[in-house]
């Protein structure tokens, strides 16, 4: 999720289900209705500290989109590279790329990173509605400013949305756990509504069949055998795997020894320190998250896609990790496209399982401070 740029070189059982994207009367459209501008005083907690008002008169739409992209940082990227950076205007919120901070080994293309940037752009869409805010979201609205993502402006007072608010809470005990899930299957009923919630942000998930799996797996080992053969990926994975700020990877979040997985992850070149059982995630299930279209736009999409899965996933228990791997070799995504009967573009994989009860959760992985992720400087004097 270039070969040389500011970062040193290197790299970042089921029947096949089709489901079309899908918006319900429900979570997350409500977060992209046509708005009307309004105001409210909103306070809450956001990361480890409070945010506070950007002026004398407290302006609330201004704090409301500040705590926004604050609780946004919380949101997954690729390595944890956290590669964006948020504006607040007196009544816009923008969300810019940071591009220091693209694997340009491993994701030259940076479709990863716009993918991470996306699913900060949902965590910020969440965290508005859960304020009671809701906004029209502009993604890539200027052609000649290819670093400007998104804006979210054109606010309305609605009311707070309980589900966002949920969600909200999800967000902070949100983690990636590698480990092996348990021996309990994930229940269609939940599949089917993380799968709704994913779809409902413009892309596809499909859950694979044991054949697909078996597919995937393949892909997935030959992914892992050309990157471990590419000293530049090699040399930016140790990068963001060796970091002792606020960025990256700790060893505390990796597996101690190769979890024993249907579908090979990274080798990350290093053990960690996180105990790994002797189970084997045989009851794991592996979907595909894909889409019509390859470029920017959609790859934001999935993104939001990605979030709205993973919060739902955290809600109803269940584990989800995101094995990017099979996606960043080219001809390894080729092979997930004949996965798809070449219906689709491949953006990522994700593993879902019920984590084994006998293994305490991971730590989370670092947050940058936020004043490294949002710019509040239009709004100080107003």
């Amino acid at each position: 999720m270039g070969r040389a740029s500011h970062n040193p070189s290197g790299r970042m059982v089921r029947r096949r289900q089709d489901l079309r994207p899908v918006r319900s009367a429900g979570e997350y459209r409500r977060m992209d209705r046509q708005p009307r501008p309004g105001a409210l005083r909103v306070r809450h907690d956001v990361f480890e500290g409070r945010v506070e008002s950007m002026s004398q008169t407290d302006h609330a739409l201004t704090t409301a989109l500040a705590q926004a992209a604050a609780t946004a940082g919380r949101a997954p990227s690729v390595h944890n590279t956290q590669p964006w950076r948020w504006r607040v205007l007196p009544d816009t919120l923008e969300l810019r790329v940071v591009r220091d901070r693209q694997l340009t080994a491993t994701d030259p293309e940076g479709r990863l990173l716009i993918l991470s940037c996306g699913a900060a752009l949902h965590h910020a869409r969440v965290a508005l509605a859960a304020e009671g805010w809701q906004a029209v979201v502009e993604r890539i609205p200027d052609p000649g400013d290819e670093d400007l993502l998104a804006r979210l402006t054109g606010l309305t007072r609605v009311g707070a949305d309980p589900e966002a608010m949920h969600l909200v809470q999800c967000m902070r005990i949100r983690h990636t756990d590698r480990r092996p899930v348990g021996d309990e299957p994930v229940t269609d009923s939940a599949l089917t509504e993380i799968t709704e919630a994913a779809t409902a942000e413009g892309v596809r998930l499909q859950q694979l069949d044991r054949d697909q799996v078996l597919q995937l797996a393949t892909a997935a080992s030959q992914a892992d055998t050309v990157e471990s053969e590419d000293p530049q990926l090699r040399t930016e994975l140790a990068y963001w795997t060796s970091r002792a700020d606020d960025v990256g990877l700790p060893a505390a979040v990796l597996p101690e020894s190769p979890p024993q997985t249907t579908v090979p992850g990274r080798d990350f070149g290093r053990a960690g320190t996180l105990p790994v059982g002797p189970g084997h995630d045989q009851a794991a299930g592996y979907a595909l998250l894909y889409g019509d279209e390859d470029e920017p736009i959609t790859w934001l999409r999935a993104g939001e896609a990605l979030s709205a899965g993973w919060l739902t996933a955290t809600r109803l228990g269940v584990s989800m990790v995101p094995l990017s791997g099979v996606i960043e070799v080219p001809s390894t995504r080729a092979e997930l496209r004949g996965v798809l009967a070449g219906m689709g573009y491949p953006y990522l994989v994700l593993r879902l399982g019920r984590a084994d009860p006998t293994h305490a959760g991971p730590p989370h992985t670092p947050r940058l401070a936020m004043e490294q992720v949002v710019d509040t400087s239009a709004v100080r004097d107003t």
